[in-house]
């Protein structure tokens, strides 16, 4: 099967968008039936209104989020505390990911995006989850981005740092 490339956006993807905020309680995103996923070729999903949610939790669930893809796409917008990682579709970005987990528990909760395409047709989130589940990771989602970062994140208003 071809993957379609994804298309890196432009530095005025993201120009005129303004951070935004969601109420509501959060929902605990990450929960035991996670770590009894089975299959691990099939990404377990995050809905970006849960994750959202789930950040602006006064609890919060600690989950560490990774951004796995282009750097100007982490420049121009990203979940605040994203840690950014590098495109998982080379062995550097890849590299980097298994450095930043290494000392972390197996059932660490991970979230991992992108944000240059539809998650289904991403290189970059499918190799960084199938990486962390072969580590013995258990507790790893991806977040759903059904279009892009800009049109499934930024432009619903939910919370964006940007820059390092």
């Amino acid at each position: 099967m071809q993957r379609r490339a994804c298309q890196v956006p432009t530095q005025d993807s993201f120009k005129n968008k303004q951070p935004g905020s969601t109420t509501g309680k959060s929902e605990q995103p990450f929960t035991q039936a996670a770590t009894t996923q089975s299959d691990s070729s099939a990404p377990q999903l995050i809905q970006p209104e849960e994750l959202a949610r789930s950040l602006q939790s006064s609890k919060g669930d600690d989950a560490l989020i990774l951004q796995v893809g282009f750097h100007v796409l982490y420049l121009q917008a990203h979940i605040p505390h994203a840690a950014y990682i590098g495109p998982a579709s080379g062995q550097e970005g890849l590299q980097q990911l298994r450095k930043r987990v290494a000392a972390l528990p197996h059932s660490q909760p991970i979230v991992l995006y992108c944000g240059c395409c539809p998650w289904s047709k991403c290189p970059n989130v499918n190799p960084a989850y199938k990486q962390l589940r072969d580590m013995g990771f258990t507790n790893v989602k991806v977040l759903y981005i059904a279009d892009n970062f800009g049109k499934d994140w930024v432009d619903k208003g939910y919370p964006v740092a940007r820059g390092e």
